[in-house]
């Protein structure tokens, strides 16, 4: 997929080193949606899956040399906030978004980890009600601690999606159907549907320039088209067809916005046999025009 390297996302927490929330998940997760992340650590834990064992919360003046680096070089209009332990690390994220101003602040709320742990404690939480809750465009909080990892990974597909130009209520929609499937990729669901499910959307990736047709990926997870209908449709909520339909109109969507290729160019490149029939495909997925859509962000900037 490719990477949009125009419109960069800034995420600022702390680092788990078992990838299942963080800054690992952050940049995970906002890669596999095609966005670009730039980091900011603010604590360093040692964990495993049972729980965080230690903290290191990395000095606030040195997150805030962090922050004015990336904001000075990158200037990120997606600011994404995770876990902030310390009341002197709010305050200068807390400065530095009062100065740089970024477009959309994301805040995926961390009082306790997925295991318990408490990462917030009253003077954090009270300063954040009252300081960092008002420069928000969204804040997160999914109930069950069992749910934080996912909680921070929907937070991140929001910030990928506004990248893109969604409003606030499309980027969340965007987000939860991708949380949908991400919620059946990492639990412990018996049977071959979800493994299906995974190859198919890696099958997607691979051919979705040559082939859009339900028939070759169904023969290509030896299985029937009714059967592959069946397994999208309970995992995913969706028919083959408008997975790979949406999945190719995102592609073109980002390659519009991002390169100076001509429609028909454009058109060749996704599979097309015409400039015509791409046309009247985005037109249908997106409402729009390829040229009309771009020329609407144009004029959105």
């Amino acid at each position: 997929m490719a990477i949009d390297f125009t419109n960069p996302i800034l995420t600022i927490t702390g680092s788990d080193p078992t990838s299942g929330s963080g800054i690992q998940a952050d940049i995970k997760t906002i890669t596999s949606l095609g966005g670009y992340a730039l980091t900011v650590i603010t604590s360093i834990t040692a964990q495993t899956s049972y729980g965080i064992q230690q903290f290191y919360d990395i000095p606030a003046h040195i997150v805030s040399r962090q922050v004015d680096a990336v904001m000075n070089d990158y200037q990120p209009k997606i600011v994404k906030i995770g876990m902030v332990r310390t009341t002197d690390t709010l305050e200068v994220i807390i400065a530095a978004l009062r100065k740089y101003r970024p477009q959309h602040v994301i805040y995926d709320v961390v009082p306790v980890s997925s295991q318990g742990d408490e990462l917030m404690g009253d003077r954090v939480i009270e300063a954040v009600r009252r300081d960092l809750l008002p420069l928000c465009t969204l804040v997160l909080r999914l109930d069950g601690r069992q749910m934080h990892g996912m909680a921070n990974r929907y937070a991140s597909a929001v910030a990928v999606y506004l990248s893109m130009g969604a409003t606030v209520e499309e980027a969340q929609r965007q987000a939860q159907a991708y949380i949908n499937t991400q919620i059946v990729r990492t639990s412990h669901l018996e049977g071959r549907g979800a493994e299906l499910y995974n190859m198919f959307i890696a099958h997607l990736d691979a051919h979705h320039r040559v082939n859009r047709d339900v028939h070759f990926y169904a023969d290509l997870l030896n299985v029937s088209s009714r059967y592959l209908a069946q397994v999208t449709r309970r995992i995913g909520g969706k028919a083959p067809k408008a997975i790979i339909d949406e999945y190719l109109a995102e592609v073109a969507q980002r390659q519009l916005l991002n390169t100076d290729k001509t429609v028909q160019q454009t058109a060749y490149e996704l599979g097309f046999s015409s400039q015509a029939h791409f046309t009247k495909f985005f037109k249908k997925m997106k409402g729009l025009s390829p040229t009309a859509y771009r020329k609407k962000d144009v004029e959105r900037y």
